[in-house]
Order: C-alpha cells, then sequence, then structure tokens
C-alpha cells in the first residue's frame, strides 16, 4: 500500500489507539518488496478461524483517511465482495498493526478498511482459482480501487506476488461454520489439458469500471454516449436493481485488460468530470 495521508477519527480515542491506526498498511513511504530470497509458503496452514473479542484497537465507529470516510462495520458475517487485492511485505514487517499486534509477512493476515478486526475471510483469487483463508487484524489498503491488502504469505499462496495485484472474491468465515468453498473460476493455466472441466457455471471474469448508476435508462444513455466519443474500452449500460427491486441502469467501461491499465483508465476520467469509478469485476 503506499499512502501518505492522515486519519481523523470519528472518536476519542486513546492516544496508543490513534498511533495504531495511523500504523496500519500504507502509512509509510519507500519501496515494499517481498523477502531477499524465494520463499515457499506453500506450507504455511490457513489460519483455523476462532471466537475473539474485537480489539481494543483499530475499531473505531469510523475514521477518515485522505479526506474519505470508513465506517467499521458491526459483524463481518455474510459479507461477500470481490475486488482488486494487493499486499505488503517488508516495509511493514516487524511493526504493529492497526489493532495492536506486530506485522508478521509470513503469516496468513491481511488489512482491510471496513471488516472488524480480528476477522477471517476465505479469499479466492479469481483469475487462477486458488483460494486461501486469511485473518483480517489490519486497516488499509487506501489506494483507490482496492479491496484488500494481503501478506506476503497470503498473496504467495494465492499467486498475485510477481503480479503485484489480483482479482479476488472475498467471503466471510464464522468460526466454528464450514468455511465457503472456493469459487469455481475458469483458469488460464498451462497444463490444462490433465485437469477436469471446469463447472457448467465457471465463466472468466471481467475488468470493468462503473462511472454511473442511474433510476433513468436515459441519463445513463447520455453518459454513455458521451464517453464512447472518447478514446476508451467499451462504454455500456447494464440494467440491474437495487435492493428494493427499483430498475437501476449503471454505466461501465470494459472489460480492462488489467488492473495497470484500470488504474491509468480511472486517473483519466477524473479529468473528463466523471468522479471516482467503481472497481466492477463480473
Amino acid at each position: 500500500m503506499h499512502w501518505h495521508g492522515t486519519m481523523r477519527l470519528s472518536k476519542r480515542l486513546l492516544p496508543l489507539a490513534a498511533a495504531l491506526l495511523l500504523g496500519g498498511c500504507g502509512a509509510l513511504g519507500g519501496r515494499d518488496g517481498g523477502p531477499s530470497h524465494s520463499a515457499d509458503m506453500s506450507h504455511v496452514p490457513d489460519p483455523v478461524p476462532r471466537n475473539e473479542p474485537r480489539s481494543r484497537y483499530g475499531n473505531p465507529d469510523s475514521y477518515v483517511v485522505n479526506g474519505r470516510r470508513y465506517v467499521v462495520m458491526n459483524s463481518a458475517a455474510g459479507y461477500v465482495e470481490r475486488g482488486i487485492a494487493s499486499w505488503y511485505g517488508t516495509k511493514f514487517h516487524g511493526r504493529r498493526t492497526s489493532s495492536g499486534e506486530i506485522y508478521d509477512m509470513n503469516a496468513m493476515t491481511a488489512a482491510h478498511t471496513s471488516l472488524p478486526l480480528p476477522s477471517y475471510v476465505r479469499v479466492t483469487n479469481l483469475n487462477n482459482g486458488r483460494s486461501t483463508v486469511v485473518r483480517v487484524n489490519d486497516r488499509g489498503p487506501f489506494h483507490d480501487n482496492r479491496l484488500i491488502d494481503l501478506s506476503y504469505a497470503a498473496a504467495s499462496k494465492l499467486g498475485i506476488v510477481e503480479t503485484g495485484t489480483g482479482l479476488v472474491e472475498i467471503r466471510a468465515v464464522t468460526p466454528g461454520q464450514p468455511a465457503p468453498a472456493p469459487v469455481t473460476v475458469t483458469a488460464a493455466v498451462p497444463s490444462a489439458a490433465t485437469l477436469p472441466p471446469p463447472a457448467a457455471a465457471a465463466r472468466p471474469v471481467g475488468l470493468y469500471l462503473q462511472v454511473g448508476a442511474f433510476v433513468s435508462r436515459s441519463n445513463a444513455e447520455q453518459l454513455r454516449s458521451r464517453l464512447s466519443s472518447e478514446p476508451l474500452p467499451p462504454v455500456q449500460v447494464q440494467q440491474g436493481a437495487d435492493a428494493a427491486n427499483t430498475p437501476i441502469y449503471r454505466v461501465r467501461i470494459g472489460p480492462i485488460p488489467s488492473v495497470d491499465e484500470a488504474d491509468r483508465l480511472a486517473s483519466r476520467l477524473g479529468g473528463l468530470g466523471v468522479g471516482t469509478p467503481h472497481v466492477v469485476i463480473d
């Protein structure tokens, strides 16, 4: 993570609590990386979810980083989301996390902006089908359009160390209950002929930027038409519904070939007066 801003807590907390939040992943400048020698993390076991009290630190009602407010969830139960995962390593190894624990890049942990600390989630790499369980004990990532920041060990097991980022789905794991099954995905693998065929529902995932959502199809089409005159990937209007089953028309750009390209495109869209786009993986 690469955060250089300031954080404001919504409640009066002990000075140590504020310091720990500020010390979460992303609070330091400089380059990050993995160990100096290639390390095999395949043997590191997944953590076994257990009931734990909420950490004394890192769980304010809400907090602000770089002008954006993050609301901490009361519970992780039922949480499911797709997005972009990043990872952090040597720059934070041995430093305190937002929960007050010491960050160990060789442990199966992660940082999230709003899940309670600690929480357990299953993370599935939607590009290759690899899956693992991690314990969330830190705050972040605060980079635009990032969902979760994994430890080096977790990123290694999921196969995203070399790429730096990956498209993932995360699902909360309830202690005492079976962990949710990994998502079935169509993965591009060198020896696909030796593997069983994917399930009928499996399909490749695509990366999109959502730039608007409207109750009026006319307004959505106007935005689509305006953006279609720009040198962008395909712009489309997709019909959906909100929680009250009201029709919603979402304007999305994509599919986009890579996370780096999505970052560049998101920056360009800001100059077009679109605002901050939202990553969608579908």
